[in-house]
């Protein structure tokens, strides 16, 4: 009789607690709401002042950064806008979406950057997905052709940095998962299967070339373009050439999950199901489910946390569990990521100038963005809100 009522009691709990750890997505995107009103408005005053600025990036040293069309974080802002437009259906959003967006579309023309899924995909991408307007069609389509440049058939991947030429003769950081999202919607587009054999040769040799057995990922690979061999493994952003960046290991859950919905090959699920195995498995992870910015920092536990490494993570679980075998448990750890995000790690109004999450980590290495609001935090968390619903 007292065991019944022990596990009943237990049973109650546990109830309680997963319905504690639920997030209130309509409460969380009001408040986000708020807050980036707040944000616009400050975007708008610095733009009066220096108007090539166009994209919020971060706050560092209680200075709000605002950057440049061509920097790699260009794009988050007005994409962040769309997603309120598609929670909201707000004409306000929309306008605002729009207006932001076309601020960017310069850099479907660059060809000295791997970033252009996230600079022109994430604002255009959301943008035509969610307005049909033909004049984002183009230009996906020009900035895919764009991206194109930069592959290597001996290396079989696309080239990420042009700078740190006496370091790195073809370096290849795996973030550049993220942008092969670009290429795929473009061969979708046109019908031209160009683009997509090119984000597929870029998976495979990836998944061959940067991961380590326990299924964490290099940041760097530097390739011999003249034989396609690797040269070097190493980092750039993490604490050492053999330790695990935070957010290099949510990049590339993110996007091998992508790889798999845009391909269906059961190798790009496998390899998204290890990744996640090794994030949600780590115990350097407190309990919050929001990592340290490198999983070895031998200085845990007085090192800066990543919040956005966090969101990326939750928003990729979110998806990986519409096909895996793991999908409650993906579920229930993206569901203690998000509702901590909300609950601990958003900035109260009026704070960081507007910025929704505080406790990302850019650059630590570089001494840069480091405990700090970031656009890309913010981008990826509204996204896991909105893949929450679903």
């Amino acid at each position: 009789m007292n065991m019944k009522i022990t596990l009943t009691a237990l049973s109650m709990l546990f109830i309680t607690t997963v319905k504690a750890q639920k997030t209130d997505v309509k409460k969380a995107f009001a408040a986000a709401a708020k807050q980036t009103d707040v944000l616009v408005k400050n975007v708008d005053s610095a733009r009066k002042i220096k108007p090539n600025l166009v994209s919020p990036r971060t706050v560092e040293n209680g200075e709000f950064k605002m950057v440049i069309s061509k920097d790699w974080t260009s794009g988050f802002f007005p994409a962040e806008l769309w997603y309120f437009y598609q929670y909201t259906q707000d004409k306000k959003w929309l306008d605002l979406a729009r207006k932001y967006t076309e601020d960017i579309k310069k850099e479907q023309f660059n060809k000295g950057t791997h970033d252009l899924g996230f600079m022109v995909y994430c604002p255009f991408g959301n943008g035509y997905r969610l307005t049909n307007d033909p004049a984002y069609r183009a230009v996906i389509i020009q900035a895919a052709k764009s991206l194109s440049t930069r592959f290597n058939a001996k290396t079989g991947v696309l080239k990420s940095w042009d700078h740190s030429g006496t370091k790195w003769k073809f370096p290849v950081i795996i973030d550049n998962m993220m942008n092969l999202e670009l290429l795929f919607e473009t061969t979708k587009l046109t019908g031209d299967s160009s683009f997509y054999k090119i984000a597929v040769s870029h998976a495979n040799t990836t998944l061959k070339n940067h991961f380590r057995p326990d299924f964490s990922s290099y940041h760097v690979i530097d390739y011999d373009t003249l034989t396609g061999n690797v040269r070097k493994k190493e980092t750039a952003q993490g604490y050492a050439n053999e330790s695990a960046w935070a957010r290099g290991q949510a990049w590339a859950l993110y996007g091998y999950t992508m790889c798999y919905r845009e391909t269906k090959n059961k190798a790009y699920l496998a390899q998204a199901d290890g990744v996640a195995g090794f994030i949600l498995n780590s115990k350097i992870t407190p309990a919050d489910g929001i990592p340290y910015w490198d999983y070895n920092d031998p200085k845990i536990p007085e090192v800066s946390r990543d919040a956005s490494a966090a969101a990326i993570t939750a928003s990729a679980l979110y998806e990986l569990a519409k096909y895996s075998s793991n999908a409650k448990k993906y579920k229930a750890a993206a569901d203690k990521i998000l509702y901590s995000l909300s609950t601990k790690y958003t900035s109260k109004l009026g704070d960081n100038y507007g910025f929704i999450l505080e406790h990302s980590t850019g650059h630590r290495p570089a001494k840069s963005e480091i405990d700090v609001p970031i656009n890309y935090a913010d981008y990826y968390y509204l996204e896991a809100l909105l893949r929450s619903k679903n």
